[in-house]
């Protein structure tokens, strides 16, 4: 993994129009098809944060770490390496150069990656990478999680928090997995906004310069313009 730890500048951009986009917000909420549709749109790179730490918790499972362990987390945290693709038509991320992107997103992966998320050693090592590739970005690059706009890159041009009704947020993921029942999808993604929002470390939070959208009435197009038209304000002025 990358030692690069300062905070990337717009000085440290040689594009006079590269800019940096944090988008945060909870799961459900549209996050990842409008970071890659408006760094599409924009020819920016883009950055699936949520992907590294799903990752990192899938090589864990894997190489018989106890994820309800702190401690082994912590001593096996930079072990993998882990590289993330930032093509936004073609994302991808492998571990210890194995593809990656399907298996991150099972179950067990996914009930386990707030836990190990949560280890403040894990998310420096995550952190200092995703600092790394966001500083490489010479046109610029939209870069998606939980805590960009608060600790990983407090510095971005522009950053955007997106919102969702419990509701709305379970329909959508349901719709995502064919079968899963309603009212457990709500109940998980509820429990992990819990974990995400109460944990002591960089945890899930609104940025106070952040635009806020609430994505609950708006179709995936609407969203998607609105956040084109903030970053394109934004490089106008720049």
């Amino acid at each position: 993994m990358s030692t690069t730890v300062e905070t990337v500048s717009a000085a440290a951009r040689t594009a006079p129009a590269a800019v940096i986009v944090a988008i945060d917000g909870p799961s459900g909420t549209g996050k990842s098809s409008t970071s890659k549709a408006v760094a599409a749109q924009l020819g920016l790179s883009y950055l699936d944060t949520g992907a590294q730490y799903r990752a990192i918790t899938w090589w864990m499972l894997n190489n018989g770490i106890d994820v309800r362990n702190p401690a082994e987390i912590a001593t096996a945290a930079a072990k993998p390496v882990i590289v993330s693709g930032t093509d936004p038509s073609a994302p991808t991320i492998t571990v210890d150069g194995e593809d990656a992107s399907g298996p991150i997103r099972t179950q067990e992966v996914t009930s386990q990656v707030s836990a190990v998320s949560a280890v403040p050693e894990v998310r420096a090592l995550i952190t200092e990478l995703q600092r790394s590739i966001a500083a490489e970005a010479e046109r610029g690059i939209v870069v998606e999680g939980r805590d960009i706009g608060t600790t990983v890159l407090p510095d971005a041009d522009i950053k955007i928090f997106l919102t969702a009704s419990p509701e709305a947020r379970a329909a959508r993921r349901s719709g995502e997995l064919k079968g899963s029942d309603l009212a457990a999808t709500r109940e998980a993604l509820v429990k992990r906004d819990a974990a995400d929002s109460g944990r002591k470390t960089s945890p899930l939070a609104k940025a106070g310069d952040a635009v806020e959208v609430d994505t609950t009435e708006l179709t995936l197009a609407q969203v998607i313009e609105c956040v084109v038209t903030l970053v394109g304000e934004k490089q106008a002025a720049k």
